[in-house]
C-alpha cells in the first residue's frame, strides 16, 4: 500500500495484477491494449500511472466493472487486501447482479460426447419407430 512520502509510481497493469482482476500482469497489459480498460473514460497504455480517486472501467468478458481507485499498490497480496484497493459503484454492482441472474435463467447448453454407441443408437431407432406407429 501507499505511504505518504513514497514517490514511487503505480502503474495501471501493475495495479490491476494487484487487484486481482487479472491472474498476471501480462493478461491485464494484454486487456489494456485491447481497450477492454479506460481510465476516466479515455483508452490508455498498460505503462500509464494511476491515482487515487480515478475511476476505471474494467470488461473481462460479458462482465464489466466500474471501479474507484482507493488505495495504490504494486505488490499482489490476499483477496481481501485487494478489496481494499478499489470501490465498485452501485450502479455496475447492480448491473453485474442482473447479468448473472439472467445468465442462470437460461438454459443448460446441450453437450454431446461424441458418436452416439450402439446402445444410444437402439434408444434413437426405438424413439423413432414408435413415432410411426401413431
Amino acid at each position: 500500500m501507499q505511504s505518504d512520502g513514497s514517490i514511487e509510481k503505480y502503474r495501471i497493469d501493475k495495479w490491476l495484477f494487484a487487484a486481482r482482476f487479472f491472474k498476471t500482469r501480462s493478461l491485464a497489459a494484454d486487456a489494456i491494449e485491447r481497450g477492454r480498460v479506460t481510465l476516466n473514460d479515455h483508452r490508455i497504455k498498460p505503462a500509464k500511472v494511476v491515482a487515487v480517486g480515478d475511476m476505471l472501467t474494467i470488461r473481462i468478458g460479458n462482465v464489466q466493472y466500474v471501479i474507484k481507485i482507493l488505495a495504490l499498490s504494486n505488490k499482489r497480496g490476499s483477496a481481501t487486501q485487494a478489496q481494499q484497493l478499489y470501490s465498485e459503484t452501485d450502479e455496475s454492482r447492480a448491473r453485474r447482479e442482473m447479468l448473472v441472474a439472467r445468465l442462470k435463467a437460461q438454459p443448460e447448453p446441450f453437450f454431446t460426447k461424441g458418436r452416439p454407441t450402439k446402445r444410444d443408437r437402439r434408444v434413437i431407432e426405438r424413439f423413432f419407430s414408435s413415432d410411426d406407429e401413431f
